[in-house]
């Protein structure tokens, strides 16, 4: 009978650790994908603070700091940025999210 149970142990452990190799994947495709979205939006981002003259960047600061639940005000129109293909990145078991590399942040300040 003991024989019976050790299989039965290692069928389940089997089964667990397919189960969560798969969903160590499916988290790092969405880490990729979050990543991605991150640099898009911070690009986007600066570019629109380069664009944008100091009364309307007062003005968001002025926004920002009466609506902190980050909800859009209304008449406020929202951009839909348009995501960019970038190369998917390599990464093993043993990284986290503070491990992928980042990209240099644009040094933009407010007036």
């Amino acid at each position: 009978m003991s024989c019976f149970g050790t299989v039965t142990q290692d069928l389940v452990k089997s089964h667990l650790m397919y189960a969560v190799r798969e969903e160590v994947e499916v988290l790092k495709e969405q880490i990729k994908e979050l990543y991605e979205r991150n640099s898009v939006l911070e690009r986007e981002n600066a570019v629109l603070k380069s664009l944008a003259n100091t009364d309307q960047l007062s003005q968001l600061t002025v926004q920002s700091n009466s609506n902190p639940s980050g909800t859009p005000v209304p008449g406020q129109a929202q951009a839909q940025p348009q995501p960019q293909p970038q190369p998917y990145l390599q990464l093993d078991a043993n990284q986290t999210v503070d491990s992928l590399p980042r990209q240099p942040q644009p040094n933009v300040t407010s007036a």
